[in-house]
Parts: C-alpha cells; structure tokens; sequence
C-alpha cells in the first residue's frame, strides 16, 4: 500500500475506534448521582454533568468518576455524622430502658419513704399525742439518715439504727420515770443497756436485718441503673477513627462516585465495617453481660426477702410494737438500770406530778398482719422490678450485636436477600472476604478498617472498669453487705452494713452478755434509796395506769 494511503487510513480508523468510547461517556452521565446528592441536601454546583477522571479521588477507586474532590471530602464527612447517629438509633432503646426506669425506681423508692414518715408521723400523733410530738425529732432523725444513705451519704445503717433505738430509750426511759430526773452521764448509761436488756423486745433486732439488706439492695440497684445508664450514654457516642472513616466513606458514598446511588452496601461488607469501626465497644460486652446478670440477682432480692417495700410499709407499726414492749417491760427493765447505773435523783415536784401513761391513747390497737401486705406479691415494687429486668434481659449483649442491628436495617445495606447485585466496595458484585469476628484483637486482619489492635480505647476501658466496680457492689448487695463499709467496721464480723442473711432466720445479733455498767459510790446508792422509797407508791399508781390502758389496747384489737 502507498505510503501517502496509508498516511490517511491510520488516522481515520484512530478516529473511528475513539467514536464508541465516546458515545460511551456520553452514556454514563451523572443526572442520577446529582439527584442523590442534591436530596442530602448539598449544592449542585460540585458535581459534573458526566464522569470526569479520577486520578484525584483519595478514597474511592480511582476510575472515571462523578465526584469531584469537593465532593468526596463532603460525603466523607456525612457518612461519619450518618454512622453516628446510626450508633446513636441503635442504642436509643437501651439508653431510654436505664433512663427512664431509673427514673421510675428513683420516684417510687422516695414516695416510699415519704409515705412511710408520714404515716409514721400521723399514727403516733394519734396514739401517743404530745409525748410523740416532744421527741418527735428522734423519728425524724430516722428517716433522714436513711433518705441520707439512700441518696449516696457515707451512713453506716447498723450504727445509725443501734444510735436510733439508744436515744428512743433513753427519751422512754424519762417518760416512764418521771419521778426521776436524769443527767447526761446517767442517760448514757441507760443507753449501754440497749442490746444487753432488750426492752424494745426482739423488733431492733429484725427490724435491722430487714432495714439493712433491704436498703443495700436498694441503693445499690439504683446505683446500677445509673451506672447503666452513664455508660450507655457515654459508648452511644462514638468517634470513629480516620481509618473507620474512609472505610464508611467507601462503603456508603463510593456508589454515587461511581455512578451507583442506588446500590446499597452488600451485608457481609457492612459487617466487616462496623465490627472493624465497633471494635471497643464489642470489647464492653462481656463486662455489660456480667453486669446485667448480677442486676437481675438483685432485683430478684428486691422482689423476695430484701423487699423494701414490706419493710417500710410497716415501720411505723413495728416500732410502735417496740414501744409497747418498753412499756410492759419497763418495770424490769427501770429495775435493772438503777441496779447497774445508780438510783438517780428524784424531780422537782412539779414535773413528777405528770405521768406518762395519760398521755397515752387507749384507742390506739397493735398491728394486725392481715391488714397490709407484707409479702412482695402484687406490690408496686414487685410489678417495677418484674418491668425492669425484662428490660434489663433484652439490653445483654447489646454492643456486640451491634454491627449487626445496623447493618439490618434497609436504609444501610442491601440486605441478606439480595448479595450478587449489592456494592463490595469496588464495584456491584457479591462481597466474598470472611467477616471477622467481635472485639478489637480479632481484626488485625479486617480487610476494611485499619485497626490498631496495640491501642485500645482508653476511654471504653474506663466504662469497663466502671462497670466492673458495679458488678462488684451488686455481689456484695445481693448477699446483704454494704461494700463501702466492709473495711471501716469496728464490728469484729467485718459484715459492714449488711447482715448477710440468706433467709429470715439469722443468728442473733444481740446476746445477753454481763458487761459492767459504771460504777456508782455505795454510800450514794444508800442515800437515794430512802428518796426511792418515798416515791414507791406513786411509781406503783402510775403502772396500774399503764396496765389498765395495755388492757384497752388488747380490747380494741
């Protein structure tokens, strides 16, 4: 062929082969990509008409492309605030659960103890009048030290319901020996005979097993759900790393660069993703499910012998028992007192002139277990635990299932239905790498997301160990003990707080030991004791009186 022939043929079949390539680009336009991006709600004015080059992409193959630098910088940024609020979605259900049964339980327990002081308040001033309303403080007290205890404060309950019954005796003991007057020193002699002659009877004793565990359970489990809920707040607010960035970016807006908008992720891509991106939130897991357990061991304490609510219920009845108990044993119990602390001094004639007894109201009828419940059956508490811990049961295993509750859900992937024409991260074709299994060690090979496995997150390991902090408190409260004061207890038991009773039989804590009382001068005792027999008779009149209201007490049951 001539060489001037073959000059012009070369040429025009050059031209002739370019021609199918462009019609090619003329093909894939953008429209569909600017449609998608427009509806984000970005500007239009970044995204070309029709597939530029893409030498310059960073992230996504660099192929003829409909994004712009602009472009893959802007949808980098929405495919983290997506992944975020992703996270956030996912978990709302277990955030709200600590919420807003914290919330519940936090209301129901202090109504509880409101309704308790005040009922309290309202019997005694009905049964006993004045008297309760003089020494009403000592009541009082009471309930603010285990509001106090409730709410946080460094209470040692034992203590402070040892310091209760001490100073209600030593108010009684006054009440019922008017003819005496008593000095500080001699009241807190009166006070050292609490445990040892028991004039309230057996009712401290079991009122401070049930008052004990019954409050550790209490605190401690709503310390739990604020625990619960603090980390849950806390691990919902993901940062995600530059590496799990560009791998979201790749797997969520790589389709629209390639002119894919419609092509959702294929699932097992998406599962690589997340695990690589949820690495130390997968991590938490087993610390949560040890944590969750051992509140359901608890709430089960609150719905059987820790039960609150049977305990406080009745406290006013309960005490008021104690009482009459002082009363019918108060002869005794005066007897043994001066025989250990002294014959005190006797009154001003005025003041012994008043006897307590008519000041008592004969109305007044003990407690009939009939008339209240004291069982955790169909009490308010009983239906709030039951709602809780069905809560509580649906919230395990939250984080490490939560790649896979993201990646169900259709706005995000493809689906399992449909994996040969889903996005793989190159193009619309089936995924085909293993998905990696939970936590962080496990994806030194994730195929998606460059983790470093060396560098756990420091601020998921402080949640961790919070939890593992609570985890230890719930133990200690389901067996009755108060961590916080296992090791500053003067108590040779080291028990703390709790008693540690597994059931409602528990050993005696109280016995009867023959512990001196202060010595009193002889030549003191000899003195008195003429001035103790000039007020014989009138001490005699004034228990005639105690006995006969006793007996309307007993009519009026």
């Amino acid at each position: 062929m001539p060489s001037w022939i073959r000059a012009v043929i070369l040429p025009l079949s050059g031209l002739l082969l370019s021609l199918p390539a462009a019609a090619d680009v003329k093909a894939r336009s953008c429209n569909e990509v600017r449609q998608a991006y427009g509806a984000k709600g970005f500007s239009l004015t970044d995204i070309p008409y029709q597939e530029i080059a893409g030498e310059h992409l960073r992230i996504c193959p660099q192929e003829y492309t409909c994004c712009t630098t602009e472009m893959e910088d802007k949808l980098s940024q929405q495919s983290k605030l997506e992944f975020e609020n992703l996270v956030e979605e996912t978990s709302h259900f277990v955030r709200t659960t600590f919420v807003s049964r914290h919330k519940k339980f936090d209301e129901f327990f202090r109504e509880l103890l409101e309704n308790a002081e005040k009922s309290l308040n309202d019997m005694f001033v009905r049964t006993y009048g004045m008297l309760y309303m003089q020494n009403s403080e000592v009541f009082q007290d009471l309930f603010t030290e285990l509001k106090r205890y409730y709410t946080g404060g460094n209470v040692n309950l034992e203590d402070m319901l040892n310091d209760f019954w001490a100073r209600l005796l030593e108010r009684m003991f006054q009440l019922i020996n008017p003819q005496y007057h008593f000095s500080e020193d001699y009241l807190e002699c009166v006070s050292k005979y609490t445990d040892q002659l028991k004039p309230f009877g057996d009712v401290p004793r079991k009122l401070k097993i049930q008052v004990t565990r019954a409050f550790i359970a209490a605190r401690t489990f709503v310390q739990g759900l604020t625990v619960g809920r603090e980390v849950a707040n806390r691990v919902s607010k993901v940062s995600p790393t530059p590496g799990c960035i560009r791998a979201l970016m790749k797997m969520l807006y790589c389709p629209y660069c390639r002119g894919l908008p419609t092509v959702r992720p294929c699932n097992n891509y998406c599962l690589n993703v997340m695990k690589g991106c949820l690495a130390n939130q997968a991590d938490l897991d087993t610390e949560w499910n040890l944590f969750i357990d051992a509140m359901l061991l608890v709430a089960e304490r609150l719905e059987g012998p820790f039960n609150i609510e049977s305990v406080m219920d009745p406290i006013d009845v309960k005490i008021s028992e104690a009482i009459m108990n002082m009363q019918e044993n108060s002869m005794q119990v005066s007897a043994k007192v001066f025989q250990g602390c002294g014959q005190p001094k006797p009154a001003p004639a005025l003041r012994s002139a008043r006897s307590a007894p008519e000041n008592f109201n004969p109305r007044f009828r003990p407690y009939n277990p009939e008339e209240r419940p004291t069982t955790a059956a169909g009490t308010s508490l009983d239906r709030l635990v039951t709602d809780i811990k069905e809560k509580l049961k649906l919230s395990k295993k939250v984080w490490s299932t939560l790649p896979y509750t993201i990646c169900k859900d259709e706005r995000v992937t493809a689906g399992t239905s449909n994996e040969e024409e889903c996005w793989n991260g190159h193009s619309k074709a089936r995924y085909l790498p293993e998905i990696m299994n939970d936590g962080l060690t496990n994806q030194i090979n994730n195929p998606e997301v460059e983790v470093d496995i060396t560098r756990p997150d420091t601020f998921i390991r402080q949640q961790i160990m919070a939890l593992r902090v609570m985890t230890n408190k719930l133990k200690n409260a389901y067996n009755g003990n108060d961590v916080n004061f296992q090791d500053t207890s003067d108590e040779s038991s080291g028990s703390g707080s709790g008693s540690g009773c597994m059931d409602d039989v528990c050993p005696t804590e109280f016995e009867f030991v023959t512990t001196e009382a202060p010595a009193v001068d002889p030549d003191r005792r000899e003195e008195e004791s003429s001035a103790a027999a000039a007020q014989g008779s009138y001490s005699l009149l004034s228990w005639s009186l105690v006995c006969m209201v006793l007996a309307l007490q007993r009519l009026y049951r």
